[in-house]
């Protein structure tokens, strides 16, 4: 079945406003030291970390491309790290092929939420939104 095309978007669904949408979402990644993200690690979507102040380093752009190989330029993701120790801050750094946007380290008790975009072949940027 065809999605109807409007006057500028589509819709999904019956559009009742009380309608839930839902998706899916397999068990969040956990860390505990600093480690290089997997691409499967990444599009899981929830990463939690706690521990000592660390790096928590994306995938190089070559293996996320592998993983999600029907992104065009422009195709977006989104993720979210969220540190649940007390007192030391998780930095997010760039893998080969990444460029990040935004404060990359996540303080502790608190969250980031990403946006990861393909710019080019071989190219990604991820957007730190809140």
């Amino acid at each position: 079945m065809a999605i109807p095309n409007g006057a500028g978007g589509y819709q999904v669904g019956d559009g009742n406003l009380s309608e839930v949408t839902l998706g899916t979402q397999t068990t969040p990644v956990a860390k505990t030291a600093a480690a290089t993200l997997t691409a499967a690690e990444l599009t899981n979507g929830i990463i939690t970390y706690t521990g000592a102040a660390v790096a928590i380093t994306l995938p190089t752009v070559a293996d996320t491309e592998v993983l999600v190989s029907s992104a065009k330029v422009n195709s977006s993701f989104d993720f979210v790290i969220i540190n649940t120790g007390a007192t030391n801050a998780a930095t997010l750094t760039a893998g080969t092929g990444w460029t990040l946007v935004g404060v990359a380290a996540v303080s502790a008790v608190t969250s980031s939420t990403w946006r990861a975009r393909k710019t080019g072949d071989g190219s990604w940027t991820a957007y730190r939104l809140a």
